[in-house]
């Protein structure tokens, strides 16, 4: 089985994986200290992981909405429509009345998403 790559991946900001990675060098002198300070390594090793793997992936027939542990697979044919909060953030509001919020897409990056698709924001159904 090949895997199938995404049309888009809309991440968070790169400022939260090299801040975690900061984190984890400094880190590291105190966890060498002695072996009861290891486990504070976890800390900003799971703000890495959770910063590099954490996002939305857009593909022609679903939206991937990835998070530390697991995620979520929904094709566009259940997406009623794109709403945008007020911080700006956006999710997707589905047709049986569920509502997935797509991490890291954002109202600025909203119209590179529905490009991606071939959707116009004018057409597509945003909800502000």
């Amino acid at each position: 089985m090949s895997r199938r790559r995404p049309l888009l991946r809309v991440r968070k900001s790169g400022t939260a994986l090299v801040a975690s990675a900061i984190a984890f060098v400094g880190a590291m002198p105190l966890a060498g200290v002695s072996q009861a300070w290891l486990p504070i390594l976890l800390v900003p090793l799971t703000a890495l992981i959770w910063s590099w793997r954490a996002g939305t992936d857009v593909f022609q027939d679903e939206v991937r909405v990835r998070a530390l542990f697991g995620g979520n697979r929904v094709p566009w044919s259940r997406i009623t429509g794109l709403a945008p909060d007020e911080r700006g953030r956006v999710s997707a509001l589905l047709d049986n009345g569920n509502v997935i919020r797509l991490t890291g897409v954002t109202r600025d990056n909203l119209p590179l998403v529905l490009a991606a698709v071939g959707e116009s924001p004018a057409d597509a159904a945003v909800e502000p």
